[in-house]
């Protein structure tokens, strides 16, 4: 993800929420957190009253908290994707402009199936 405060205050709120998230959760802290919580799940076997409701407690939390992640992470995903064939469209551009016209033809309808495929 780039640094760029002119590219930040282009997202939208629910952009930079979910690039932040992206970033939060792919560190390691993260994942010790989740370690910890579900550590500190286990000892409550004891406590609720039957197996069924404890184990119904940790699929739920698991699930709404996984549900919500593929969603955020999935948009800065897809922006990563666009902006990386951007970038490859740009590059193909600048290549075709050095080549001879059979080659460019080529790279020509590679590029044009890229950009068919990808908009699909």
């Amino acid at each position: 993800m780039p640094d760029d405060s002119a590219t930040a205050t282009e997202l939208s709120l629910f952009d930079r929420c979910a690039t932040y998230t992206a970033e939060w959760a792919s560190k390691p802290s993260f994942f010790a957190i989740c370690v910890l919580v579900v550590v500190a799940w286990i000892p409550t076997i004891w406590a609720l009253p039957t197996v069924d409701t404890w184990q119904l407690v940790i699929n739920t939390v698991t699930n709404i908290i996984t549900f919500l992640l593929v969603a955020l992470l999935q948009n800065t995903q897809s922006r990563s994707d666009r902006a990386v064939q951007q970038k490859l469209n740009a590059i193909a551009e600048a290549m075709g402009d050095l080549m001879d016209e059979r080659r460019r033809g080529s790279l020509t309808d590679a590029v044009g199936a890229e950009r068919r495929i990808g908009s699909a």
